[in-house]
């Protein structure tokens, strides 16, 4: 992640107005950001502090994405989690030395520690996933995440994009079943939890999901199948839930190997587009899952019923229609459909689009004219402008 400064006349209570973490959104507002002369920035640290309650001494250790004006601070922890600490909790900071990154052993056990007793560890080779569901299944979890890991990187870096591989064990925790799931979600995602199979959370940069396997749709083919692949991949139902888990996991993967950075001001719609052009299941695989940029059908049928070019053009400088209820679910189309049009036909075009906004770092300035402006800069014009050749170019989609 390309560490930023932050200008001294924004403090960090400035930062917590700012920050507004929709999980599966993976959206925030942001504030100024600009180059100061003499802050921790970019230093590796030890924080003791007290949080607003006071009670209890705590310590953060990691590097210093941020200072404020007031010495509040924006830290990216060894198991990539970020916390931000305001300057009147803090009590110390002492330098730490550089050392090597976390092995996924060590993540591994510093997230167990936070989990309720029962679950246990997993290791593959760029994923540390934490379980109290069946071994099988986490194996299988392990399996789809690391076939997307490597998909992701050929395709970013065959339309020449500079992503890294990322620089820690990618956490994902799975629940045995929805209900223990929901009681964990319910404090981030409230009472939409129980719609939700999984989602990626943008400050502890973890996946949280369950095991699908248990739900009504596919115990009975569980029950059938010799092994969880087969069971899932055998199960019309499980479509939705596999495009799901690979969505999120999209997500993880997008945000911690450059093409985002997390807490800098990425349209909502460019991410939930890049989420979305890799999601699309494929129950023929026994993973469930194997390919990039197939045409989802379902949201295919979602954009041709709801396609609109005045909302188009709003979710390019607009992302609440994406909060609000009533406007959702046909935005969600909307960025799909654009994104998928963009990554098929302006494929140079996209690539310098994202390398232009995955440059930014976290809570860097933004503003509708600025989202514009980058937009016209990539594609040569306004959305609008592309809207004729988009509807075209899905007239011939079948």
């Amino acid at each position: 992640m390309e560490r930023s400064r932050v200008d001294r006349r924004v403090s960090c209570r400035a930062w917590k107005r700012a920050v507004v973490v929709a999980i599966g959104l993976s959206s925030v507002a942001s504030t100024a950001v600009a180059a100061t002369t003499a802050d921790l920035t970019g230093q590796r640290v030890q924080v003791v502090y007290r949080d607003s309650g006071g009670a209890t001494e705590q310590m953060s250790e990691g590097d210093v994405l941020v200072e404020a004006l007031d010495g509040g601070l924006l830290i990216e922890e060894a198991d990539g989690q970020l916390r931000l600490i305001e300057a009147d909790w803090r009590e110390r900071v002492d330098p730490l030395p550089e050392t090597a990154p976390a092995t996924p052993a060590e993540v591994g056990r510093q997230v167990l520690a936070e989990l309720p007793e029962g679950f246990q560890l997993l290791t593959t080779r760029h994923y540390c996933i934490c379980f109290d569901t069946s071994r099988d299944y986490a194996s299988w979890v392990g399996s789809v995440f690391e076939r997307l890991h490597q998909a992701f990187g050929t395709y970013f870096r065959r339309e020449k994009l500079d992503i890294s591989r990322p620089k820690r064990p990618l956490v994902v925790v799975i629940f045995a079943d929805r209900s223990r799931y929901q009681a964990h979600a319910e404090p981030t995602l409230g009472t939409a939890s129980p719609n939700v199979v999984g989602y990626y959370n943008l400050m502890s940069n973890r996946v949280i999901t369950y095991d699908i396997t248990g739900s009504d749709l596919l115990r009975e083919r569980l029950v059938q199948r010799p092994s969880v692949g087969q069971a899932i991949a055998a199960s019309p139902a499980a479509s939705a839930l596999v495009s799901t888990l690979v969505h999120e996991a999209t997500h993880q993967l997008a945000f911690n190997t450059g093409l985002h950075q997390r807490l800098a001001p990425i349209p909502v719609w460019l991410s939930e587009g890049v989420a979305m052009y890799f999601e699309t299941p494929d129950l023929q695989a026994t993973s469930g899952w194997r390919g990039i940029g197939m045409l989802n059908h379902q949201r295919f049928e979602r954009w041709r019923q709801v396609h609109r070019r005045e909302l188009l053009s709003r979710i390019i400088v607009d992302d609440d229609v994406f909060r609000d209820p009533v406007t959702a679910l046909d935005a969600y189309a909307e960025a799909w459909g654009l994104a998928f049009f963009l990554l098929k036909t302006q494929r140079r075009e996209a690539a310098d689009y994202l390398a232009r906004l995955g440059s930014r770092g976290p809570l860097t300035s933004d503003s509708p004219e600025q989202r514009l402006a980058d937009f016209e800069a990539a594609f040569g014009g306004d959305v609008e402008s592309l809207e004729p050749e988009l509807v075209r170019f899905f007239a011939r989609q079948r």
